[in-house]
C-alpha cells in the first residue's frame, strides 16, 4: 500500500512525540538489530543475495531481522510506511542499520518520476513530483526523520553508506576518487544526529571498496553474476564480513554493534 509522503513524515514525527510522552520501554532480554535497505541488503534468491542475510553468523547475543526490500529508496521506504513500522517495532536497546542510495538518484521532477528519486540536496529542500504532484524531500530528510522516531523509542541508529557497484567492471579498478554522493549523505546524517548520542556511521562503501582492491579483478567480477550492482551469495557473504570488519575497526567512531561482534571474524581487507 502506498501512502502520501506528507502523511508518512507526519506519522514519524508523531511517533517521536508519542515516544517522549510515555515511560521508557523496558529493554528486551536479547536486543534486535533491524536492517533497512534495498536489494543489496535484502533476502533475494537464486543467483543473487543481499549482505544482510549473512550478518547473523558474525554476531553474538543479538537477533538480526532483515527488513530490507528490493527496489526501495529512502523515499519509497518512507512512503510505504516501512520506517513507521520499524519505529513501532523497536524497543530500548535495539539497533537499526539504515543503508540506502542505489535507488535514490534521478529526478523526481520528471513526468516519468519512478517514485524512488529523492529531491536533490541534504537539507530542507522540497521538490514536486512531475508525475504525482506529491512533495518529495531529500535523502537526509527521509532518513533523519526516521532515525529520530527510532531514537525516541530508546533504540540506536547506524547510518551505513551504500555498497559500491562492481569496481572492477571493465577490468581496471575504479575505487579511487570520490564515491557516489549518498555515501557523504549517510555520513552527514550521523553528524546531524550526533547530539542524540544514539546515531553513528559505518562507511560500508569504503570497506567493500578496500576488499575489492584486495580481491582483484577476476575474483571481484565472479561475485557479480547478472549485473554490476547485485552480488552472488558468496559476494553477499563477503560484503557482510566487510561491514563487520568496518564496525570492528571503528573507522568512523564506535557503533553500538561493535560489542556484539564474534571474536575471530575473518579479515577481508
Amino acid at each position: 500500500m502506498r501512502f502520501s509522503s506528507t502523511a508518512l513524515i507526519a506519522g514519524l514525527t508523531a511517533a517521536i512525540v508519542d515516544a517522549r510522552s510515555v515511560n521508557p520501554v523496558d529493554k528486551r532480554a536479547t536486543p534486535t538489530v533491524y536492517l533497512a535497505g534495498d536489494s543489496t541488503t535484502a533476502k533475494t534468491g537464486g543467483l543473487l543475495m543481499g549482505w544482510g542475510e549473512y550478518l547473523p553468523p558474525l554476531l553474538n547475543g543479538i537477533t538480526v531481522v532483515n527488513k530490507a526490500v528490493p527496489g526501495r529508496s529512502a523515499r519509497s521506504y518512507t512512503n510505504e510506511g516501512r520506517f513507521t513500522e520499524l519505529a513501532n517495532l523497536v524497543t530500548a536497546g535495539d539497533i537499526v542499520v539504515i543503508e540506502f542510495g542505489h535507488n535514490d538518484g534521478g529526478s523526481p521532477r520528471s513526468a516519468s518520476d519512478n517514485g524512488r528519486s529523492d529531491c536533490p540536496g541534504t537539507g530542507s529542500e522540497v521538490c514536486v513530483s512531475g508525475k504525482t504532484g506529491e512533495n518529495v524531500y531529500t535523502f537526509n530528510h527521509y532518513v533523519e526523520t526516521a532515525a529520530k522516531a527510532i531514537i525516541a523509542k530508546g533504540a540506536s541508529v547506524i547510518f551505513s553508506s551504500q555498497t559500491p557497484n562492481n569496481l572492477w567492471e571493465g577490468g581496471s579498478y575504479g575505487g579511487y576518487g570520490t564515491p557516489v554522493r549518498f555515501v557523504g549523505y549517510a555520513s552527514l546524517a550521523a553528524k546531524n544526529l550526533a547530539g542524540t548520542g544514539k546515531a553513528s556511521f559505518v562507511d560500508h562503501y569504503q570497506a567493500v571498496a578496500n576488499m575489492y582492491l584486495k580481491l582483484g579483478n577476476a575474483k571481484t567480477n565472479s561475485l557479480y553474476p547478472s549485473d554490476h550492482t547485485h552480488t552472488s551469495p558468496e559476494g553477499a557473504d563477503l560484503v557482510a564480513k566487510a561491514f563487520a570488519q568496518a564496525v570492528k575497526l571503528a573507522w568512523n567512531g564506535t557503533t553500538p554493534l561493535k560489542g556484539y561482534l564474534k571474536a575471530g571474524n575473518p579479515t577481508v581487507f
